[in-house]
């Protein structure tokens, strides 16, 4: 089991619904809804430094979740970055990638809790309360 998170440049404020519908369209390959950013590059090469991508890790270390707490490799164009880790690190990874999304002025998107959160550390709005799973 992983977890997944969403690094996004975008343009404007989104709702959580809107920043959902542009990971899930990211997932499937359409980054129109995000813009290049060198500052992804930027958080990208920071992110690396500490903890190299799972397909730059040697063979020998690969369980090494300390090394490497990645499940597989990032998605990645110059307006996005997905990251998943494994689990078991998933506080760590959230801490680590929020401190850079907010030092690099990056939107960061939890899928598992559907959230959005900005730099400034608002979130986008709209979410439904968790009981309420009709529209």
């Amino acid at each position: 089991m992983s977890c997944d998170f969403g690094i996004l440049s975008i343009n404007k404020r989104l709702t959580n619904e809107e920043a959902s519908d542009i990971y899930g369209a990211l997932c499937e390959g359409d980054v129109s809804g995000v813009i290049p950013n060198a500052a992804i590059d930027a958080f990208y090469k920071e992110l690396t430094a500490k903890h190299p991508e799972i397909d730059d890790v040697p063979e020998e270390e690969i369980d090494d979740t300390d090394l490497c707490p990645w499940s597989i490799a990032f998605d990645r164009s110059p307006g996005h970055l997905i990251i998943s880790c494994v689990w078991p690190k998933s506080d760590y990874v959230y801490e680590l990638v929020a401190d850079l999304a907010r030092k690099h002025e990056l939107a960061l998107f939890s899928p598992q809790a559907e959230i959005i959160v900005y730099p400034d550390g608002s979130e986008g709005s709209g979410n439904k309360p968790w009981w309420k799973f009709w529209k």
